[in-house]
């Protein structure tokens, strides 16, 4: 069978693991997760879970504060069941780095198969990248609704006190009890909220780059993204009560999200040019030893912008001969790699060199690709929703919506758009501008507000 945009809602989270799914975009789509658990009381089903999986032995790896909330809820059912396990839990403030990763491959048993890492986004990375490692398979018990990378196959780690990506596998198994859910700290249920609101704008990116450059797009995939997002949005009410059934849709989002990065393999249907800001962000504070808002609560923010943007787009009258008038003045934007990314500019610089980008010939060819097909990126772009109505959302939140309220200055907003673009090879609504000429006037317009 075919799976469609229109039928491919018909399938349950399971029903889309551990098989390949035949799709009208001409891929065949599969993840090598085998099991997903999102409910009440699921915690409680891991033991047989486990078992049906082929597993033998288990690694419960958690911090202080995740044992007490779920880990040792999953031993004691381990332990009931006679399932073979160890314990390791990490003492102190956690932080994904090399220290880390070597103290617990150290410990780590050697005859374990499978690592149950309990926590968010932090210790689901751990996991990825120790199990990665050793080989074998690891599972996620999620603590809270917070970010959408439970599902890929990448971890996020801190190397030299810069964050940075590696390509490791997904969990084979992902559980998100509801009723552990439901009691997470509401920023933190608000976070993964705000991180599903940002596929609004990276799914118009994605789209917007088929277009201009041919990119691979799966029109079921972004469908299936949409819906998650819109069931999220109109349940914000309820989640604000801690509703289950709201609780568990953003849950189902997140993973959702996740597994629809890995059915293509990158991050597209999940990332677009306000995770570009965020990764902006990370980096500037990062190196000047600062913390920011949480991931989500920065993708919110981000989303802010880039509606802003998409709305000042949508009114511009676009002169696409005085845009391939411009000149690329390649020193001058050298300099402002090196100024703006510091010791990180040579390695960013090498990569785009790599991929071109920038070469005269494939700039003109994109705008050739946006003149000729401007009308349909227009409707991508008035589609996008106006950066009063993501602000009216981020504001019923209880969320931030600006800069200023996660400690950033319009003038360090105003660079992260600026510069944006360079972080990752994804042609989005940042490229768009630049190639028309008008990145650098938008971004003025952020930094004198």
């Amino acid at each position: 069978m075919t799976h469609t945009r229109e039928n491919i809602a018909d399938l349950s989270i399971n029903e889309l693991l551990g098989r390949k799914i035949t799709c009208s975009c001409g891929h065949a789509h599969s993840i090598p997760m085998k099991r997903v658990l999102i409910g009440s009381g699921v915690t409680a089903d891991i033991p047989r879970t486990l078992r049906e999986c082929g597993y033998k032995k288990a690694l419960i790896l958690s911090d202080r504060i995740t044992w007490d909330i779920a880990a040792k809820d999953v031993a004691e059912y381990l332990e009931r069941d006679g399932f073979p396990y160890e314990t390791l839990v990490l003492e102190g403030r956690v932080v994904p780095d090399e220290a880390r990763i070597g103290e617990i491959i150290i410990h780590a048993p050697r005859d374990a198969d499978i690592i149950i890492a309990v926590g968010t986004g932090v210790m689901c990375d751990i996991g990825k990248m120790i199990s990665y490692k050793m080989g074998i398979d690891t599972a996620a018990v999620v603590t809270a609704p917070s970010v959408d990378g439970f599902a890929s196959k990448h971890a996020a780690l801190v190397i030299g006190r810069l964050k940075v990506s590696f390509t490791t596998h997904c969990p084979t198994i992902i559980v998100g009890d509801v009723d552990v859910l439901k009691n997470a700290p509401m920023s933190m249920i608000i976070a993964g909220w705000c991180d599903i609101m940002g596929k609004f704008s990276c799914l118009s990116d994605w789209k917007i780059s088929h277009i201009v450059n041919d990119e691979y797009y799966c029109e079921t995939l972004a469908d299936m993204v949409y819906r998650s997002v819109r069931i999220c949005r109109d349940n914000l009410e309820a989640l604000k009560l801690r509703e289950p059934h709201a609780v568990q849709s953003v849950m189902e989002a997140l993973v959702l999200a996740g597994i629809a990065m890995s059915f293509i393999g990158n991050s597209r249907p999940a990332s677009g040019s306000e995770h570009h800001l965020s990764h902006c962000w990370e980096l500037r504070t990062a190196k000047e030893g600062k913390e920011l808002a949480p991931h989500g609560i920065q993708i919110g923010v981000g989303e802010a912008l880039i509606s802003m943007l998409y709305g000042w787009l949508k009114t511009e009258t676009v002169d696409f001969a005085a845009a391939r008038a411009i000149p690329f003045d390649e020193r001058a934007w050298e300099a402002g790699v090196h100024d703006y990314f510091g010791s990180d500019a040579d390695d960013i610089l090498k990569e785009i060199r790599g991929d071109h980008r920038y070469d005269a010939n494939v700039r003109a060819r994109r705008l050739a690709a946006l003149e000729k097909n401007w009308p349909a990126v227009l409707e991508i772009v008035r589609a996008m929703p106006a950066h009063e109505e993501i602000v009216a959302m981020l504001k019923s939140a209880g969320t931030a919506t600006a800069p200023a309220d996660i400690h950033l200055t319009d003038k360090e907003a105003a660079d992260s758009i600026r510069h944006a673009k360079e972080v990752r090879n994804k042609y989005t609504i940042l490229g768009v501008l630049d190639d028309l000429g008008l990145l650098e006037m938008y971004a003025a317009r952020i930094e004198a507000k």
